[in-house]
């Protein structure tokens, strides 16, 4: 074992104590003059990866999902969770003291407007919010016959003894030589944007867009480089940065002297009651509804719509996708070097899932220029692979056990791109109902690799690609089959997604996942996932202008779960292709031994296998 900082822990980071903090919240909302409380997992920036001292949800119930809503009454509390969640959430919680809800059933306004009493008044943090959500909680409020307020305290704060401080890492630039566009560039093109909008100035309240916009990096979220705070970029005029962190690197604050001035985050407040008689652009996707207020407050008009930013950094330029291709090989191959090191590891008994995340955590580390994992690995063997974005602790964890699939879903952050990968490998014999489930996943995997569409075709529009193959056995996965990935940010980026609700139209440039599923609750998971970059295709005799996708993973599948028996020519040929592809990018940075385990793992599914020597 390296002696080096890894980048995953394993304890439960929730610190569970059920009723007891329930109790002291609701304590809290008394002194309040409030009957119940909101509890969104958010921070004032609405972001997926949220600081520990925003880790309220958790704190509060113990589940640790990157989405949910909890209602704290005075008699209940209801915790929302959408279908990735529905079998997390109820083994974490204090089910005594908090009643789970899937969302497919009720949405946690549907559920205060069932159970918030006539006459009760329900509370909000204005910062964790957006104006859309306070509308929907205004409507709910009122249909019980209850209304809502804004609180100034936040009770959960209040309660919360020990709360972590705010995070205030380093802030770097982020090189041009990864970049691939200047801020001043980009600047301009926002202010282009501002201008088509008649609008004064932009508030860049997504810390994602901070980061593309100005160039920079930050280390204040897990996982994400990210550096939290806010802009005001004005149509004329230089922007102002207010961080959180005061260590911003000189060459960075020399770098943006011309263009922004970096302020503290305490000066935004005033910076906002300063945009009086301005049209201030607000991103109805991330800004808190504490922002509107306050600009209205200062006599300013909260023009509440899209981030412009948030479509430009969806499209990759071409520095970016060089950078993307560059990390993608360099993580493929020690993906492959791991599976390589599985394959002989979990036939030997005793491996446990939190032995494999850092195994896999070390081959990456091992490959060069890693410097986080992009979100906490999903290992999950046996029954856990159905829990679809399970996290192992040390509570929890247990070993990879013969005859059974072993899920292991993972990524990186490089300097030049972000990687995302599903692989699901049996150990032992596989049983025939799994080869049959896994075929179909990577059917529904290969229709999506191979889609060719009209420009303008949205991820809602192919999405059922992916599921055919198992509705036609009555199956389904409760998930979407793709997210939207950034360029050395966030593995979960916007707007564009392949899924039911995926209403953003593709376009070229933009790096999307593939990543279909089966889930038998109590017995095992299986999900296949690639990255893929949307790219022009040229078609002989077309009429209009098409779309396509180039498949930037490179990592074999399990030879021993595919039935051929269940796939076409042209799907057996597609699997044979992209193997041979792997094997050609990766084979010159392997080890003999593992060129060797590569070879045998990428030969052509109608060639039988001898096994190793």
């Amino acid at each position: 074992m390296s002696e080096r900082r890894r980048f995953q822990t394993f304890d439960d980071p929730s610190h569970r104590k059920g009723p007891e903090r329930v109790a002291a919240v609701r304590a809290a909302l008394r002194e309040a003059g409030v009957d119940g409380f909101v509890v969104p997992r958010a921070d004032e920036h609405q972001s997926e990866y949220v600081p520990a001292n925003a880790e309220r949800l958790a704190w509060l119930t113990g589940f640790t999902g990157s989405a949910g809503t909890a209602v704290v009454l005075a008699d209940q509390v209801g915790l929302v969770v959408d279908g990735r969640y529905t079998l997390q959430a109820p083994e974490q919680v204090d089910t005594a003291t908090v009643t789970v809800v899937p969302l497919a059933e009720q949405t946690a306004e549907a559920w205060i407007g069932q159970n918030l009493k006539a006459g009760a008044v329900l509370g909000y943090d204005p910062w964790l919010h957006t104006p859309d959500g306070v509308a929907r909680l205004e409507r709910a409020a009122e249909k019980a016959g209850a209304t809502l307020k804004a609180l100034s305290q936040n009770p959960v704060d209040l309660a919360w003894a020990g709360r972590p401080k705010p995070p205030a890492g380093p802030v770097v630039p982020h090189p041009i030589v990864h970049a691939g566009e200047q801020a001043a560039t980009k600047l301009g093109r926002i202010r282009r944007e501002l201008e088509d909008a008649r609008c004064d100035a932009l508030v860049i309240s997504d810390p994602h867009n901070l980061a593309w916009t100005f160039n920079l990096r930050g280390s204040d979220v897990g996982h994400t480089p990210l550096a939290l705070g806010y802009a005001i970029v004005p149509r004329e005029g230089a922007a102002r940065l207010f961080l959180t962190s005061r260590h911003v690197a000189p060459e960075l604050r020399d770098a943006l002297a011309p263009l922004a001035a970096i302020e503290p985050r305490e000066a935004f407040d005033d910076a906002l009651a300063g945009l009086g008689s301005l049209r201030v652009r607000l991103d109805a996707a991330t800004a808190a509804a504490a922002l509107r207020t306050r600009i209205e407050a200062a006599g300013g008009t909260a023009d509440v719509g899209r981030d412009p930013v948030t479509a430009m950094k969806a499209v990759k330029n071409p520095t970016e996708i060089a950078g993307t291709r560059a990390a993608h090989r360099r993580d493929g191959a020690s993906v492959v070097r791991f599976l390589a090191w599985l394959d002989t590891r979990a036939a030997q008994g005793g491996l446990t899932e939190i032995a494999a995340v850092e195994a896999l955590e070390d081959f990456r580390a091992a490959g060069g220029e890693l410097r986080d994992v992009s979100f906490p690995t999903i290992s999950g063997s046996g029954p856990n692979g159905a829990i679809v974005h399970y996290r192992v602790t040390r509570a929890s964890d247990r070993a990879v056990e013969p005859g059974e699939l072993f899920l292991i879903d993972s990524g990186a952050q490089y300097p030049d791109g972000t990687t995302d990968i599903t692989r699901t490998v049996a150990v032992g014999e596989p049983s025939p109902e799994m080869r049959d489930r896994f075929t179909r996943v990577l059917k529904g995997h290969i229709a999506i690799s191979r889609a060719v569409y009209p420009k303008g075709t949205t991820g809602a529009q192919i999405d059922a690609l992916a599921r055919l193959p198992l509705w036609q056995a009555g199956l389904d996965f409760d998930h979407g089959t793709g997210h939207g990935v950034g360029s050395f940010l966030s593995v979960h980026e916007g707007p564009q997604r392949i899924a039911k609700t995926g209403t953003v139209a593709l376009e070229a440039g933009m790096i999307l996942s593939n990543e279909p599923g089966y889930y038998r609750a109590g017995a095992y998971g299986i999900r296949i996932e690639n990255l893929v970059l949307v790219e022009p295709r040229e078609i002989d005799g077309g009429e209009r202008p098409m779309l396509g996708f180039e498949t930037l993973t490179l990592v074999p599948y399990d030879r021993s779960l595919i039935d051929t028996a269940l796939l076409d020519a042209a799907e057996i040929a597609w699997i044979d292709a992209y193997h041979a592809r792997v094997g050609e990018a990766l084979s010159p940075d392997l080890d003999e031994a593992t060129r060797a385990w590569l070879d045998r793992a990428t030969a052509p599914l109608a060639r039988p296998v001898a096994p190793p020597a």
